[in-house]
Formats: C-alpha cells, structure tokens, sequence
C-alpha cells in the first residue's frame, strides 16, 4: 500500500478538517455470528439460502421454499448475508428481518467501531467482491474463504458521523435505483398481461382485446411453423476474418467477423442451451450452431414472430434430458392462432404495439444502468483511492 493519505476524492465540506481514514481488516470491525436457531422459529420470509439472497440485495422472494430439516445460522436485523458460493453473483444483503439462513451463507454483524450500513456498502462493492473470489476455492462452485475474508482491509473514516453521511448518501441513490426497478417490472408486468390478452388463449379462436379495424374480421386460424417461416442452421465462424459483421450464439452478441449469414430481419431461438429466449436481428449477422434464424417468412411479420415465439414455453418442447435442446423439425410442427386472411395489417398492429412498450422497458432498463454507474462513480469518490 503507498504512502499516500487515506482520504477520499470527495468528502462533504463538514468532515474536511477531519484526520485521515483508518485501516483495518474485516475481522477487526466485525464478527462472524455462529449463532444458531430452529427450523420452527423459520418462515418463508426470514429463510434465507444463497438460492433466494438476491444479488440486488433486496432480499427474499416469495418463492422461497423452507428446507424440511437443517442446522441454520441466526441472523438479526442489520446483519450482512453474504453468500459463499459463487461469490461473482453478488449476492450480499443488508437485513431488514431477523430469520435464519444456510450454512452456505456467512453472516456479518458489525461491532460498535463502525457504522453497519456503511460497512454493508463496504461489502456490496465490486472491489470487495473481486477481493473474495481471488481467495475462492473451487471451479465449478466456487466458494469463498472465511479466514480469508476475515484479513480483507477495511478503510472508514474515525468519525461515525461521517460514515453515516456517507451511508446516507448512498443508501438515498439506492431508494431511486430500486424504485426505478419496480417501475420497470410493472412494465415487464404490464406487458406479459397485454401479450396475454392480444393473442388467444388456449380453447380461444379470437384475442380477448382486438383492434377495433379488425374486429368483424372473423376468427384467427391455426397454422403450423413450418407455414410461416423457414429455419436456418448457425455456422462456424473460425474460418472468418475479423469485421464488423456480429456473430450470435444462444448467449447472445459474441464478436464480429467479416461476412454475414443472414441479411434482413430474423427471429433467433436456441438450438442449444438456453432456448427460450428468443431475439430479434436486423440487418448482416451470423449465428453460430447453437442458433436458429428465421428468415423467407410467409404470410407473416419478423417482428410478429418474434412476439409469437416471447408467448411460446419453450421449455416445454426440449429435446434433451441434459442440455436443453430443439430440432427443427420439432419447432416446424408447432402450430399457433395468426390472424386470418394472412392478414398482415392485424400482426403489423399488434408488433408495433408491443414494440413501443419494449422501447419502454429498455430505455427504462437503461436508465436503472446509469444510476448504477453513477452510484459506482460516486463511491470511488466517497472512498479512498488505494495503491498496492
């Protein structure tokens, strides 16, 4: 560590004259509770796994299953759960409840030295987290030391006024980011009702809301896949010579190559992998083998697919009992409610609907990205910049 002083870039005006930040290590400010508790004295809503300690540290889910059987560690209101398992994930959370959680969760309870939630801001940073996994021990699971997290150095200024101006500060950005979350799954919400209502649902023949230009129009008529679309196989792209050309997988946006597969307007799904969860391209792409392109669509709308495939569990058409799979001879013989008369205005309609309200909720996702970033920004600002 260099000799420079510890004190941050930004520091509100009332702590200028303050002296330099303290350091310590983990262990020193704070203890690993071992205490333990019984499955009776659990619910739904104080059981926490490293399955349901969320990575946005908001907490349970309600879907939370409580184990039949277990030792389980106590932890109480202003405790921090981090979980020792794949540390990468994040999943850190300050505790608003008091319950009892797995033993593949290590529960932090600060001592009187430092301010609790600023310590949890400690622990929420990336900086914190890379320190973890450099120590972690194993590949496919990895996990986190507890002797080693115990040694990691802990820097906070000696005025506990000031760290909770701090913690404040942050935990005010944090009110914003969650309620810009919410506002974004009411929108995902809003979307999956909408899509349930703008197409049949099963044992229907006509969407419960219809445009009203298209509402003497008649029934929607069954048709198979295999009648809307053809299906192309993804490449290899190793021959390829680096460009500016974007190359798919199931995963997404892989790099660029030189030449392109498919020129227009497709709907990908996974051939392998993850296989619900379909994208729209357009313009020069490859996929590589483990996706599907749509393309030379018949009677039909790319972007109408699209919403068609969204509505679609694929799950339920998997092929493999181990890596979930598709065919394309299995996805040719799905058949779904379209419009009648090949009508193409009604599907254009309601693409461009669901279009607008994915405009929406990506702008509403970007949005939740900056304030993250300006929270990330800001706490290197609010922390002392360290040199090894």
């Amino acid at each position: 560590m260099s000799k420079d002083k510890l004190i941050p870039d930004l520091r509100f005006s009332e702590f200028q004259k303050e002296e330099e930040w303290i350091v310590k290590i983990l262990g020193d400010v704070a203890e690993f509770v071992n205490e333990k508790t019984t499955l009776k004295n659990l619910s739904i809503n104080t059981y926490i796994s490293t399955e349901n300690l969320l990575a946005d540290y908001s907490g349970v889910t309600s879907s939370s299953k409580l184990p039949s059987s277990g030792n389980f560690t106590k932890y109480t209101v202003e405790d921090i759960l981090i979980s020792n398992i794949r540390p990468y994930l994040k999943k850190v959370w300050y505790s608003d409840r008091e319950g009892g959680c797995s033993n593949d969760v290590f529960v932090v309870r600060a001592k009187m030295e430092i301010c609790k939630v600023f310590l949890s801001f400690i622990l929420r940073n990336d900086v914190f987290i890379n320190y973890v996994m450099v120590g972690a021990k194993g590949v496919k699971m990895p996990r986190g030391d507890k002797n080693l997290i115990s040694k990691y150095q802990i820097f906070f200024p000696k005025n506990k006024s000031e760290q909770q101006k701090i913690a404040s500060c942050l935990s005010s950005l944090d009110e914003v980011i969650d309620a810009q979350s919410h506002k974004l799954d009411l929108l995902k919400e809003h979307k999956k009702g909408l899509m349930q209502n703008l197409f049949p649902q099963e044992g229907e023949k006509v969407p419960k809301y219809r445009f009203k230009e298209f509402e003497k129009d008649g029934e929607w008529v069954e048709k198979s896949f295999e009648n809307l679309f053809e299906i192309g196989n993804g490449r290899d792209y190793k021959h390829l010579g680096k460009g500016k050309i974007p190359v798919y997988g199931s995963g997404g946006y892989m790099l660029s190559v030189d030449e392109y597969l498919c020129d227009g307007e497709s709907v990908c799904i996974g051939r392998k992998g993850t296989i619900d969860k379909p994208m729209f391209l357009t313009g020069k792409f490859w996929t590589v083998d483990t996706l599907f392109y749509t393309h030379q669509f018949k009677n039909s709308l790319p972007k109408y697919i699209l919403y068609v495939f969204e509505n679609i569990n694929w799950r339920e058409h998997n092929e493999a009992g181990g890596v979930p799979s598709l065919s394309k001879t299995n996805i040719y013989k799905i058949k779904v409610l379209v419009p009648p008369n090949n009508d193409l205005e009604e599907q254009q309609k309601i693409a461009s609907c669901l279009t607008s309200l994915d405009s929406l909720i990506t702008a509403q996702a970007e949005k939740i990205e900056q304030l993250k970033l300006h929270k990330k920004g800001l706490m290197q600002g609010l922390f002392p910049k360290v040199k090894d």
